[in-house]
């Protein structure tokens, strides 16, 4: 009898070892088809992250009771209208051909004149011309090159016998033989159209210019360290914003050793200007957050990166707000594993976005949109919260189930999502930031890393400066060209004028010109 219960109590001692044995097998194999289904999505599926919804009438929602937090469904009122309307679609005057070309003044027009088809010495007589019909098409011409030429007189005194010559027009740098229109459209397209020097270098030989690519590559080199005094006022003058948002993106760096690249990192960080600045740093440590941000006092909105929480913990001057599309995010990869929990947080977030969506639409002030974010999205945020710490008391979920790690994300930051909801000048999310940032995923696809530590600090001062400018609808071939040639005459202490903002306001009416558009 007693070797029976023995017996007995290792069989089931066993069953219970091979069913804990199975839960972890199971929750491990759940968790790997959730990476291999990210894998796939990233290579194959959609890069938008807007929702698709299929409304499913038995799924209960989160927002219950809060219907008037979003927009009311009103059923569409209907009339019945008579009226008259021309067929075929109506255009306005600026569509100057039938096919609807559009086009400003400073697009060039070449005239091709048509003989009269028909007419011949025979009946020429016969016919007269009573007018004229213009048909315009879009045409190319590859990218072409022009050699200026300076034709310098020598002058003789006649008394003294004494010769001068008219001095030639200065370069922007000593000895250089490349106009400010050339050092301005390799950075252009390197930078703004992500096209490597080795392909401007064809492009060039091409059309019959012999250079080297060494001498392109120390071109650039030059014109952005000319550049490098406006990045830094930029970047200080972003420093004296009271919100800041702040991410960080890889890029290869440096050689770590023998055929091995040195991964890096550019940390941009987005002024409540609309300002943007790289900054470079070869690890992703806080120390770097800590050197660039010295002095700084305000809001600062990243995402869930831990440097950025070990950076403001103990620093009573930095409020801390999070970004909510990264929470969301979470939520997105557990909706194959857990779609009706999943859907009734996406739901919730949904109706944030709905009202952010309505206060860009009727632009609301600071205080309107304060009260739109205290009487209707708080109570969201707070139903959303309280429902996160409901579904946290599950005793189903493992760690390694993508819900569980989207609650922990939202338990570990629950009071940096709240922030948002009492400063309106606090964005929801850091999407504009990501926005911005892609200048350099883009780059890295053409010319794919950075050779040296330097080049890659320069990458950040040059992208610093064209990005604002996108930012703020300045042309960067207009403004490098203006720049290039006012920076040695401008004064020091007034740097910040050569800024993409502040030069839109001053400069961009009368800009500076190469001698190419004075011929």
């Amino acid at each position: 009898m007693v070797i029976a219960a023995d017996t007995r109590v290792t069989s089931n001692n066993q069953l219970a070892q091979a069913t804990e044995r199975v839960a972890v097998l199971q929750a491990e194999n759940q968790s790997l088809k959730a990476q291999l289904d990210w894998f796939k999505k990233q290579l194959f599926g959609r890069k938008s992250e807007k929702r698709l919804i299929d409304e499913n009438p038995n799924q209960a929602s989160l927002l219950e009771g809060l219907e008037d937090t979003t927009k009311p469904k009103l059923e569409p009122a209907t009339e019945e209208i008579t009226y008259k309307r021309r067929k075929g679609k109506q255009r306005d005057d600026s569509c100057v051909t039938d096919q609807g070309l559009r086009f400003d003044d400073s697009v060039p027009i070449e005239r091709i004149e048509l003989s009269a088809a028909g007419l011949n010495e025979q009946n020429r007589d016969e016919y007269e011309v009573i007018g004229e019909k213009v048909t315009r098409r879009l045409a190319q011409r590859p990218g072409s090159y022009v050699v200026l030429e300076y034709v310098r007189p020598v002058i003789k005194h006649k008394l003294s016998q004494q010769l001068a010559t008219v001095p030639a027009p200065c370069a922007i740098f000593d000895n250089c033989m490349a106009d400010v229109s050339v050092l301005a459209g390799l950075l252009v397209d390197k930078f703004v159209y992500h096209m490597p020097l080795h392909r401007q270098h064809q492009r060039l030989k091409q059309s019959g210019i012999t250079l080297s690519r060494s001498t392109l590559t120390l071109w650039v080199q030059k014109a952005i360290e000319l550049t490098k005094p406006i990045y830094e006022a930029q970047l200080k003058h972003i420093l004296q914003s009271k919100v800041l948002a702040m991410d960080e993106t890889p890029i290869k760096a440096g050689r770590k050793k023998k055929g091995k690249m040195q991964s890096t990192w550019f940390w941009p960080i987005y002024g409540e200007q609309d300002e943007l600045a790289f900054t470079w740093s070869t690890t992703r440590a806080t120390a770097h957050i800590e050197k660039q941000l010295d002095g700084f006092a305000g809001t600062l909105l990243t995402d869930g990166y831990a440097a950025y929480d070990r950076y403001a913990k103990n620093k009573p001057q930095i409020t801390q707000a999070q970004c909510w599309a990264h929470t969301r995010r979470y939520f997105v990869k557990a909706e194959d594993i857990e779609p009706e929990a999943t859907n009734q947080a996406l739901d919730c977030i949904g109706a944030l976005y709905q009202l952010e969506e309505q206060a860009r639409e009727q632009q609301l002030n600071p205080e309107q949109k304060l009260k739109l974010r205290s009487e209707k999205s708080k109570p969201i945020v707070d139903r959303f919260l309280g429902w996160c710490y409901e579904q946290h008391q599950r005793t189903d979920l493992v760690n390694s189930n993508p819900l569980a790690k989207a609650l922990n994300y939202v338990r570990s930051h629950k009071e940096q999502l709240a922030v948002y909801l009492s400063d309106p000048d606090v964005p929801i999310d850091t999407n504009h930031l990501e926005r911005a940032l892609r200048v350099i995923p883009m780059g890295r696809k053409n010319w794919m890393f950075c050779w040296t530590e330097v080049g890659a600090q320069h990458v950040g001062i040059i992208q610093s400066l064209l990005t604002t400018c996108r930012l703020h609808g300045v042309n960067p071939y207009l403004y490098l060209v203006d720049v290039l040639q006012r920076i040695s005459l401008h004064p020091a202490r007034e740097v910040e004028e050569l800024t993409p903002r502040v030069w839109k306001e001053k400069f961009a009416a009368n800009p500076l010109r190469s001698d190419l558009e004075r011929i």
